[in-house]
């Protein structure tokens, strides 16, 4: 299912930046298998996140990782955990399989997407 148009001043909007991951821990209290992250954006600072990313990254892996993360959203409170950011990545066949998103070169930590 294709989603509405969006205007172009409501894509800039989104506040999407690169940042390292540098924390990840399980998430026991969370419905579905995720992590707790911790990630670098540079001058904006280290936020934390929650993601459902378990089927195709164990912790080890995303310590260095550079990803795409949305980073003007709310907190968001899922358990005793308020996440601060939204850690982009693709659906597979079922919304337990994540791949994230991330670049194809190192950037700085807090670079904006356009």
């Amino acid at each position: 299912m294709i989603k509405p148009e969006i205007s172009w001043e409501d894509f800039e909007k989104i506040d999407i930046r690169t940042g390292t991951i540098i924390s990840a821990v399980d998430f026991e209290k969370a419905r579905n298998p995720s992590y707790q992250l911790e990630i670098d954006f540079g001058d904006l600072g280290i936020k934390k996140s929650s993601a459902q990313i378990t089927t195709f990254y164990t912790k080890e892996d995303l310590i260095g990782k550079q990803i795409l993360a949305i980073v003007n959203f709310p907190k968001k409170q899922i358990a005793n955990f308020f996440s601060e950011c939204l850690v982009l990545g693709v659906y597979g066949d079922n919304k337990q399989e994540v791949t994230l998103l991330t670049t194809s070169l190192p950037t700085k930590n807090g670079f904006q997407v356009g």
